[in-house]
């Protein structure tokens, strides 16, 4: 039987821009009662104040079943400082958290801070993540801002997922149902076409709540997503700077009577502790760092709230706006694994949120708690379709092969994914001498232990798939022994000095990162060896990498001077066939050591 997608009734909003368009709780936070607005009467419902409730969302990468590995699991915090893993995620189970969130909340919105598709399993990337966005629907998301990879497909794919339509190459997967696009608004404040300057997506969106209760929701992505995307996608297009954008719209929004104003963010912070329940501000300022704080602290204080993502951590932390007052900034990790629920006063007077009411809590998605039906009948649909692809074996592994939930910077699935590119490379080009992974690229753990039909230790295309989703080529370049040496610092200076991305070595490269140094010289010169011999700077090497990487994407522009270049297979087909060469049920693969990179810290 053909499952049709749902359609909810759209609640009542004012659009702007282009297209007009059971829990374990964490710390609540709330901030400081001197903050408080103006007193002046009001019980909840009739006065006036109202209760207001704001459940979020981020980085849900389309993963519309339960998540394995590392990706699948939270930490959860007890009194004594000792901790517990707990698995979590399955928007089966994230249907029935936010449902019965909002039970008893008659103003409630569901949001999000972007990346909810792209790098997606191969049950929602398989079909250019219309599952998802059917999922999100079903859901009731009611505005999501865009994320990174909201433009892995390009922007034009991100408008057809929010407007509608069969894709323009595949067409409908079932014949007689049409794709029916985003029942929510997608938001995009600083995404403008280079010669127009107005946005791919309408900047932000006014939720009108009943009895006079609006609320504005701006959404913006990094500000640096053209370095961290396929040029191919975005040409024509300017991202720019978060703040300027943000200030500039919760102005606009001013201007039109809305004071409650909450900005979704795809940037991010590192908390001090991975613990989703920790209590953030209890270190102080060190609490959280990176991108976030700087952000946080010039956003207009006007907006109430900041919602964000993009570093797949869990936080619900204050920080000072630029009056001084302390404002929430959260974020509920990636995967679906969290939710953040976000409860607070709407003054009806001010016709804005009472700040010292705010309170924040991440809430775990539970596997023990019911699974929404619906959402049950939406996943098993898709899976019939995905079956004769996804469940194909390509190989076999004798246990777990861990990727960037390793926790260390070099890890055992960059370390395959290396492999298998230069043993590709070699094939392309006897002479090939080292393979270079791109960490963001490996998106997920290979699991030993048996899911569905398979077996314990069998490595299916699906799995191998929601590993690396991006269906970049392997390419070979030609780099000097210089050049190369430039790359490796590269890693850990300019763009990437403070948040470092290390590439994923294959075998034959080898050299030491001295954390105890700055820049770039904490890669070590004189201990860099390829194939066994000391790096030559003026000899030739021949170097693989995905095409992302070719094109000087994660902050390498050096990569993008390669001479001599050869386009391979896809990534993908290049993993399977890897490990269907070098495994089998009686001689299955072990995770690489991961020894190449001597770490000095």
């Amino acid at each position: 039987m053909m499952h049709a997608p749902v359609r909810r009734k759209r609640r009542l909003r004012l659009t702007a821009g282009a297209a007009a368009l059971m829990a374990a709780s964490a710390v609540a936070i709330a901030l400081p009662a001197a903050q408080a607005a103006p007193q002046g009467g009001g019980a909840h419902g009739g006065g006036r104040t109202v209760d207001l409730q704001v459940l979020a969302i981020n980085d849900l990468h389309g993963a519309l079943e339960p998540p394995t590995g590392s990706g699948g699991r939270v930490t959860h915090e007890h009194p004594d400082g000792t901790t517990t893993e707990l698995t979590a995620g399955g928007v089966e189970y994230l249907a029935t958290g936010l449902r019965d969130a909002r039970r008893g909340h008659g103003r409630s919105v569901t949001v999000a801070a972007g990346d909810l598709v792209g790098a997606t399993p191969l049950l929602s990337g398989l079909f250019h993540d219309e599952p998802t966005i059917e999922a999100l629907n079903q859901l009731e998301m009611d505005v999501a801002g865009v994320g990174n990879h909201e433009f892995d497909e390009g922007w034009e794919e991100l408008v057809r997922l929010q407007e509608g339509g069969c894709h323009p190459e595949d067409g409908c997967y079932v014949e007689g149902r049409e794709f029916g696009g985003a029942d929510f608004p997608y938001l995009a404040a600083n995404v403008v076409h280079e010669d127009t300057g107005r946005p791919v997506l309408p900047p932000y969106t006014v939720q009108d709540l009943g009895g006079g209760v609006r609320v504005g929701f701006i959404g913006v992505t990094l500000e640096g997503t053209a370095g961290i995307v396929t040029q191919e996608g975005i040409e024509g297009l300017e991202f720019r700077d978060e703040v300027e954008t943000i200030n500039r719209y919760t102005r606009e929004l001013r201007r039109r009577g809305v004071n409650a104003v909450v900005a979704l963010i795809h940037e991010g912070g590192y908390p001090a502790s991975p613990a989703y329940n920790h209590d953030c501000d209890a270190g102080g300022a060190a609490g959280l760092s990176g991108p976030i704080v700087d952000i946080a602290r010039r956003t207009d204080a006007g907006v109430d709230a900041l919602v964000t993502g993009h570093t797949h951590q869990p936080y619900v932390c204050t920080l000072p706006d630029p009056a001084g007052r302390e404002r929430l900034v959260t974020s509920a990790a990636s995967n679906g694994r969290l939710f953040t629920e976000l409860n607070m006063e709407y003054d009806r007077r001010t016709r804005d949120v009472v700040r010292a009411s705010v309170e924040g809590t991440n809430r775990v998605v539970h596997r023990d708690q019911p699974a929404a039906r619906d959402l049950t009948e939406l996943i098993a649909f898709w899976n019939a379709l995905a079956a004769p692809v996804a469940n194909a074996p390509i190989g076999w592994i004798s246990e777990d092969i861990r990727g960037r939930g390793a926790g260390t910077p070099e890890f055992p699935m960059g370390d395959l994914i290396a492999d298998a590119q230069l043993a590709h490379a070699r094939e392309l080009d006897p002479e090939a001498d080292l393979a270079l992974m791109n960490p963001g690229g490996v998106r997920a753990d290979l699991t030993y232990a048996a899911s569905g039909a398979e077996g314990d230790g069998v490595v299916t295309y699906g799995e191998g798939f929601t590993v690396q989703p991006f269906s970049n080529t392997v390419n070979l370049l030609s780099l000097t022994g210089e050049q190369l040496l430039t790359v490796l610092r590269e890693q850990v200076s300019g763009v990437n000095e403070e948040a470092p991305k290390i590439l994923q070595p294959s075998a034959g490269l080898a050299y030491t990162l001295d954390l105890t140094r700055s820049g770039a010289d904490r890669v070590v010169a004189e201990s860099v060896t390829v194939n066994g011999e000391p790096l030559d700077p003026a000899a030739t090497y021949r170097v693989a990498v995905n095409s992302f990487l070719a094109g000087g994407g994660d902050g390498f522009p050096t990569l993008a001077e390669g001479a001599d270049p050869l386009v391979g297979n896809d990534d993908m087909a290049v993993l399977a066939a890897y490990l269907g060469a070098n495994s089998s049920a009686q001689a299955p693969l072990a995770a690489p050591a991961a020894d190449r990179i001597t770490i000095v810290q």
